[in-house]
């Protein structure tokens, strides 16, 4: 009896990231009897997800820097060519389109451009390579996927997204995990040395550019002049951490900002938080957004996050332009517990199963 189809999923760093969340839930969720997952990664990941990978059953294939573009494309080659994958699914953005061009070249009949963000110029050389890439993108591929509306206007253009030519796979989630937990909230408050009754301001998400953590303090520093027991929890890791940590020493928040670091029990932090504030400079669709609105948390977002993020009605967004003191009277004033629609990730990995036979069996 043939084993399951294996798909090989291009990723680029495998840390601690939003995309590296977003197909784990679909690889914890899928019918690995029928679809199993092969993880292309570069070889200095911090990787933390390995072992629960190989327990699933997945294979791991570590890969060269984009700095060594020649290397980079001979180990892809070479390994598309010798598993003879039915599936090539790229996760890289406009990057995508390097992983793509050696499927192509080894012969893979089914080859995944998925977009998973947009970009901001204030990400200057980072950003032009984007635009630059973006055309040549979907090049190599025979399908496009997008996690939202936006992202795939953006990567694919107006035309494609419209005539139906762009698959929209949502970052889903398993709604029951990110439900709401009394015992969590005191127990994860106690960990963290966060008392009781202190109002908690709540961020998850890389230390990066994109996130705009700087930003997040100087609104936490306008909050607390109104609430001074107030405590900002940043949970995440990042090449700005550091930084980041340094000017909150400098801005005098010392124990009211907690650094909680790369965390497996993130879904048991919402329960510790008040609210939820993503100030980002650009999203695709951030799965943040819908963990914390599933926890029953008051979002405030930036207007430049998609309203696809909206799944209940307590999220406001906020223009990046209003002042910090602005973004605090807002988050004080959150608040509600209102009904949420995620879509779940059991429906959705059955949904991506069902495609992935479909393009084998008929490739």
């Amino acid at each position: 009896m043939a084993g399951p189809i294996r798909a090989a999923q291009i990723l680029g760093r495998m840390d601690s990231g939003g995309i590296e969340a977003v197909v784990m839930n679909y690889y914890r969720h899928i019918d690995r009897s029928r679809i199993q997952f092969d993880f292309y990664l570069a070889a200095d990941s911090s990787f933390p997800q390995r072992e629960e990978v190989e327990g699933l059953g997945g294979g791991i294939c570590l890969l060269p820097t984009y700095s060594r573009p020649l290397a980079y494309h001979r180990a892809l080659y070479r390994a598309f060519r010798g598993k003879r994958y039915q599936i090539v699914h790229a996760h890289l953005s406009t990057m995508s389109v390097f992983p793509l061009f050696a499927a192509w070249r080894a012969g893979v009949p089914v080859r995944i451009c998925h977009n998973h963000t947009t970009a901001h110029w204030g990400e200057g050389i980072k950003t032009l390579l984007k635009y630059i890439l973006r055309p040549f993108a979907p090049v190599f591929a025979t399908d496009l996927f997008a996690c939202g509306e936006t992202a795939g206007r953006w990567m694919y253009g107006r035309r494609r997204f419209e005539r139906g030519k762009v698959t929209v796979m949502p970052n889903a989630i398993d709604t029951a995990r990110f439900a709401r937990d009394p015992q969590a909230r005191a127990a994860r408050r106690g960990e963290l040395g966060i008392a009781e009754d202190a109002f908690v301001v709540g961020h998850v998400g890389r230390f990066m550019y994109q996130k705009n953590h700087d930003f997040l303090l100087e609104i936490f520093a306008a909050l607390r002049k109104e609430r001074p027991n107030a405590v900002l929890l940043l949970v995440g890791e990042g090449e700005r951490m550091e930084q980041i940590r340094e000017k909150a020493e400098a801005l005098g928040m010392g124990k009211h900002a907690v650094f909680a670091g790369a965390r497996r029990d993130v879904h048991k932090l919402y329960s510790a938080m008040d609210v939820f504030c993503l100030p980002s400079f650009y999203e695709g669709m951030p799965v943040v957004a819908w963990e914390a609105q599933a926890n029953g948390l008051p979002c405030v977002f930036s207007d430049t996050v998609s309203r696809e993020a909206q799944v209940s009605p307590d999220v406001r967004f906020m223009s990046l332009r209003e002042t910090a003191e602005a973004w605090g009277n807002a988050l004080l004033h959150a608040e509600g517990r209102g009904e949420t629609h995620v879509p779940d990730i059991r429906d959705e990995a059955a949904r991506l199963a069902a495609f992935y036979e479909e393009k084998s069996f008929g490739a």
